[in-house]
């Protein structure tokens, strides 16, 4: 029994630090790969096609981009909103400063990491608690 519950706490140990890790580089990656985005005050308005936001950008330019269902439940009946834009980009932006699919990958990888040090803190405990 003992050597099935160390097999066990190694097998999550190694689970834990691996994919935790694995996932680390991938939050990194998709952290770099998504860029930078600025927070604009874009100015909402209703159109015979949807509600669309209107903004400018740090060159000057006019971006517009349309609300979908939800967003435009969320905007509300609000004149002006703050958003966030995608720099060097035109036409897009988000609510959020960070992506959504980041913060769940760097949730996913730090859990995974808590598994490693949870179950290795549990072998050194059962390493010293056997003698």
């Amino acid at each position: 029994m003992d050597t099935a519950l160390d097999a066990v706490i190694e097998i999550f140990t190694w689970v834990g630090f691996g994919a935790g890790a694995l996932l680390a580089v991938l939050a990194l990656i998709a952290f770099l790969l998504d860029g930078t985005w600025v927070a604009v005050r874009a100015v909402v308005e209703p159109t015979e096609h949807g509600t669309v936001v209107r903004w400018f950008d740090e060159d000057g330019g006019v971006n517009e981009a349309a609300l979908t269902h939800e967003q435009a439940a969320q905007v509300g009946t609000a004149g002006m909103y703050d958003i966030y834009a995608r720099r060097g980009w035109s036409n897009r932006m988000r609510f959020t400063h960070h992506s959504p699919l980041v913060r769940a990958i760097a949730l996913l990888a730090a859990g995974l990491i808590a598994l490693g040090v949870i179950a290795l803190i549990a072998s050194a405990v059962l390493l010293f608690a056997r003698g």
